[in-house]
């Protein structure tokens, strides 16, 4: 009982050290502003960006398109699809964000989250990110899942000064 109680423990330590690291609240803090935006709202939508994820016959895995370019002020719709055959994630942050996350990750794989930043789909499932970009500069797209990230599955994500 000791020994479960001492993983758990450790475990949201852990959990609250990376999130407090990455700027932003892991379960969903919609309220707070990370160094690459905020959730933003559906009705303040600017332009939509449709997102593929999947894997090819050669074994790497990918997103479609390779990299996002948006402008600072604005609110962008992913649409994300996963149509591979394997459970994928899309998670933007800051580089030494998407490399804290993606260190947590290989520690505990099966880690559940509910960041506005990020969505977990299953193959052939879909979903959406609304996130308004605050802050201009050069950040990062990735899916943690280990192993996926080092068959290819991070890109740019640039926001560019008005």
């Amino acid at each position: 009982m000791q020994k479960r109680l001492f993983f758990a423990t450790a475990f949201a330590a852990a959990l609250a050290a990376t999130s407090a690291s990455a700027g932003g609240k892991h379960g969903g803090g919609h309220e707070d502003e990370m160094a690459i935006g905020n959730a933003g709202e559906v009705a303040s939508v600017d332009r939509t960006i449709e997102i593929t994820m999947l894997e090819t016959e050669d074994g790497d895995m990918l997103f479609e398109p390779s990299k996002i370019e948006v402008t600072k002020g604005e609110t962008i719709r992913f649409v994300i699809a996963n149509d591979g055959v394997l459970e994928h994630e899309f998670v933007m942050d800051t580089q030494d964000g998407v490399q804290e996350h993606k260190a947590l990750m290989e520690k505990f794989p099966e880690m559940e989250h509910a960041d506005p930043n990020a969505i977990r789909l299953a193959a052939n499932d879909a979903g959406d990110i609304v996130w308004t970009f605050s802050k201009a500069g050069d950040f990062q797209f990735a899916c943690l899942i280990p192993g996926h990230y080092e068959m290819g599955m991070h890109g740019p994500l640039t926001v560019a000064s008005r």
